[in-house]
């Protein structure tokens, strides 16, 4: 018995990890195990931001994706998924990577929360200040 190979992407966003693979179908995007509008509440940013990189490659529709996410919030989830599926549609066909490097879904957007300093009531914010 012949076992099928199996790559699984990360896509990586603030705290949100997603573990990203696709395949050659009709198009679903299972997150979770939930399709991704019911994952996302149908709210239409978030599911836009799922769709964009297939949308930009001409492959929506045309791939079925799979994709577990842990830790972060909502948005960046959404983000972390997108990335793994454009690391993904790099790996299946390279030709994708110009349109996708150029749209900024390949690089991983590294900016995370500044951790609060002590002496202050932020990371940046002092606490208020009084003259007299």
């Amino acid at each position: 018995m012949a076992s099928k190979q199996l790559t699984i992407f990360t896509g990586k966003r603030k705290t949100a990890n997603a573990r990203t693979r696709i395949a050659l179908g009709s198009g679903k995007i299972l997150i979770n195990g939930k399709n991704y509008t019911e994952y996302f509440c149908n709210r239409a940013a978030l599911i836009k931001v799922v769709e964009d990189a297939l949308k930009i490659t001409g492959n929506f529709g045309k791939y079925d994706v799979f994709a577990n996410v842990r830790g972060g919030g909502i948005s960046a989830q959404a983000d972390a998924v997108r990335h793994g599926i454009a690391k993904a549609l790099v790996a299946e066909n390279q030709d994708f990577r110009i349109a996708l490097k150029r749209n900024g879904f390949i690089t991983r957007d590294s900016r995370e929360v500044e951790r609060k300093k002590y002496g202050r009531s932020g990371a940046r914010k002092l606490f208020q200040f009084s003259k007299r």
